[in-house]
């Protein structure tokens, strides 16, 4: 009788296999390669959001100088948005934002250039334009990066 008792308890505490520590480890292997992309894309999405606020605010500053100046040219992004012009304003900087092309007394565009250096640079919507016309662009990108 002690020695099927003994047997019982030794089975019991064996612990798991190699076998069971290999299976489970493949799992969260492949749980870890799905999640791991779905978050940094969502991250990404989320600085994309924020850029195309401060991007907006951005226009609105150059149209309240125009209201002042009855002009675009002179106008200086780092004086009158902030300084740097970046997105996000505090922290690390996400998005450079700047002119895209020569400022005339009736035209600008605005463009947000993400940053290598953070890894924005591999969002799939790259640098987003805004002209003071309201115009978003390229025409290239998806829909999705300025809708969303």
């Amino acid at each position: 009788m002690t020695s099927y008792r003994n047997r019982s308890i030794a089975r019991l505490s064996r612990g798991f296999t190699l076998m069971e520590l290999m299976a489970v480890v493949a799992i969260v292997a492949i749980l870890v390669g799905i999640a791991v992309p779905t978050y940094q894309d969502s991250v990404r999405k989320s600085r994309r959001g924020q850029a195309k606020s401060d991007l907006a605010e951005a226009a609105q500053a150059m149209e309240r100088y125009y209201t002042i100046n009855n002009t675009y040219v002179g106008a200086n992004l780092s004086a009158i948005y902030h300084n740097p012009p970046q997105s996000p304003k505090d922290g690390t900087a996400q998005y450079t934002i700047s002119f895209d092309g020569a400022v005339t007394a009736n035209r600008f565009v605005l463009q947000a250039v993400p940053s290598a250096s953070t890894g924005q640079d591999k969002d799939k919507c790259g640098t987003m334009n805004l002209s003071n016309t309201g115009v978003k662009g390229p025409a290239s990108l998806p829909a999705e990066c300025w809708n969303k």
